[in-house]
């Protein structure tokens, strides 16, 4: 049986009425958690992950209770189009708690990146949720662009790499996979926790240092998200930076493209 017609746009949850178009005008403002993943071909990468992420964000600023949650992630399960390339976000809104599902077809995805070699203050509120700082983060990279790159690299006031504007930062040192700690304020990373589970089972080191932009120069660097998967920085703009040899990459992104598992039956 052909799947329905796709409700593209913003569709907002109601436990009686499920997913239904919402006003164009409700698009946007101060969301307290989001969650976004990519979907091709009906296939998505880490989506119980996905899942887990954003439910545990709901309950840490007092969100609907969790089966409520719950129906909504069904419902939004059923909703995801099974053709054709999409980059759905799950929200809650800030001002009525909200539960509201953005459904857009997926900007085209970039095999590596132009990074704005200067550490951006960190501007976020809320560091280890993502949501409440999209507009914030957004800024950074217009400001980028403007430097003629794609994405910045927010720092700790000490200069310590933390992560870019949309994605964790991963990089080797000879043939040891490094990320900043955890003990820094960054966002737990879907992509960035399925790769340090496979370096692991490979028996590949994982460490944690904290190391300022400079320290990264000649060194293959990733910026790895849900959207594009791993991207290696390919050029530094601002500053007079060298991009390491992606050497590890390509071996990479096959096996993260191999990973994606078909969506829950509707």
């Amino acid at each position: 049986m052909a799947q329905p017609a796709v409700l593209e746009g913003l569709l907002r949850w109601t436990p009686a009425g499920g997913l239904t178009p919402g006003a164009d005008t409700e698009v946007g403002g101060r969301l307290l958690v989001a969650d976004s993943w990519l979907v091709r071909g009906g296939r998505v990468r880490g989506l119980e992950r996905h899942r887990e992420r954003f439910l545990r964000a709901c309950a840490e600023c007092d969100g609907p209770p969790l089966r409520r949650l719950l129906e909504f992630w069904q419902d939004t399960a059923a909703a995801l189009p099974r053709t054709g390339e999409w980059f759905p976000r799950v929200e809650l809104t800030a001002d009525s708690r909200e539960l509201r599902l953005l459904l857009r077809r997926s900007p085209p995805l970039q095999p590596d990146i132009r990074v704005w070699a200067v550490g951006r203050p960190d501007p976020r509120t809320e560091p280890r949720r993502k949501g409440p700082d999209l507009d914030a983060l957004a800024a950074v990279r217009r400001r980028a662009s403007e430097e003629g790159a794609t994405e910045a690299v927010l720092t700790t006031p000490s200069g310590a790499v933390l992560e870019s504007a949309t994605a964790s930062i991963l990089w080797w040192e000879d043939d040891t996979l490094c990320l900043p700690s955890p003990r820094l304020p960054v966002l737990a990373g879907v992509t960035a926790g399925l790769i340090q589970e496979r370096a692991r089972r490979l028996g590949i080191r994982v460490t944690h240092p904290e190391r300022t932009l400079a320290e990264l120069d000649g060194r293959e660097v990733w910026l790895v998200n849900a959207l594009h998967g791993i991207r290696p920085v390919r050029e530094w703009t601002g500053h007079p930076m060298s991009a390491g040899a992606a050497v590890h990459a390509a071996e990479w992104r096959s096996w993260l493209d191999g990973i994606s598992e078909p969506l829950p039956k509707e």
